[in-house]
């Protein structure tokens, strides 16, 4: 442990991605709030640095300055552990929590207004691939159009790249836009505009247009307030490519190239764990790691197709409602 805690700030945070002290109210954390117990053998600091330098190398190989007498099965079992503590309901909710007062969203508004000209914005969202292991049942649900196994994640931040929302329970082969209806914050964006506040997300023209989701508008006419709002549009919804970007930058065992070895449950708390710790490192104002590996795009081309949901007449009239509103939020440009 003298290794550890003599390491110089900079190397701990390269190998953990947090800084000591960041750590150290994390550690306590898990202590107060979950089940999380070290042993005479393995105490609870080792435990969590051990968790840390695999999510954030996705390996096994290379977990540097923490024990030199850890098996590898060993550390698989402190990883769960401490993925497990990182999924508690307290740390999750104390983490990732989507807006719920007025005054919050409003200041969400504020900002998407000030950056990008866009008002009445409160997230972005999209959904991202995360590799895993073939399954042994159900595979056909994991294979994506990408034509590897996977996680199909769908995820909201904000203006600042922080998680506000998070849904990691379908495979790669689900459409985006199934997940979005399967979520909970579509019925909570709806219940915001049948009580009269005017707040959407930004998603892409893999999502259906809603008045509480707006989607760009493909070939707009050049010189118009469409292309105007569309060009807006992309530029704010950057900010949930640039969360996925750091996301994975900081936390590389979730990289196309690294390939989660678990069941799909198990791949799914790991990424949940993972953007608990995005949020914690963001809310530390740590900088960004400085080894960017050369993959941190996100391979979800989902977008490049239209949704292909039912023409209910619920969705009919959703579709006109949506229009109604993005012509309304064009008509303030």
């Amino acid at each position: 442990m003298e290794s550890v805690e003599d390491m110089p700030e900079l190397l701990f945070v390269e190998h953990f991605r947090l800084n000591k002290s960041t750590f150290r109210r994390l550690c306590n954390d898990l202590r107060v709030h979950t089940s999380l117990r070290g042993s005479k053998e393995i105490p609870l600091k080792i435990k969590v640095l051990t968790a840390l330098n695999f999510l954030a190398t996705g390996s096994y190989q290379r977990i540097v300055g923490v024990s030199q007498n850890l098996t590898q099965r060993t550390t698989s079992r402190c990883v769960r552990q401490v993925v497990d503590a990182l999924n508690h309901p307290t740390l999750m909710s104390k983490w990732i929590q989507f807006p719920q007062t007025v005054q919050e969203r409003s200041l969400i508004k504020e900002e998407f207004q000030r950056k990008y000209n866009l008002p009445g914005v409160i997230g972005c969202i999209d959904c991202t691939h995360i590799a895993i292991v073939k399954p042994s049942e159900e595979e056909h649900a994991f294979y994506n159009r990408k034509g590897y196994h996977s996680l199909n994640i769908q995820m909201v931040c904000d203006h600042n790249l922080k998680i506000m929302n998070i849904n990691a329970k379908f495979g790669g082969a689900t459409h985006d836009s199934h997940i979005w209806s399967s979520s909970l914050v579509e019925p909570y964006m709806c219940h915001l505009h049948e009580s009269g506040e005017h707040v959407w997300l930004l998603g892409d023209s893999g999502y259906p247009q809603r008045p509480w989701l707006m989607t760009p508008i493909l070939n707009a006419p050049h010189g118009s307030r469409e292309e105007l709002y569309t060009t807006r549009h992309v530029q704010a919804r950057t900010c949930i490519e640039r969360c996925f970007g750091l996301l994975k930058t900081r936390w590389r065992c979730l990289l196309r190239d690294r390939v989660l070895h678990y069941h799909p449950n198990v791949a799914s708390k790991i990424t949940l764990a993972c953007c608990v710790l995005h949020n914690i490192s963001l809310h530390a104002h740590l900088p960004a790691p400085s080894d960017i590996p050369v993959t941190t795009v996100d391979d979800n081309d989902d977008s490049s197709t239209q949704t292909t949901q039912s023409t209910t007449t619920e969705n009919r009239n959703e579709l006109i409602r949506g229009r109604a509103m993005l012509n309304y939020l064009i008509s303030r440009l």
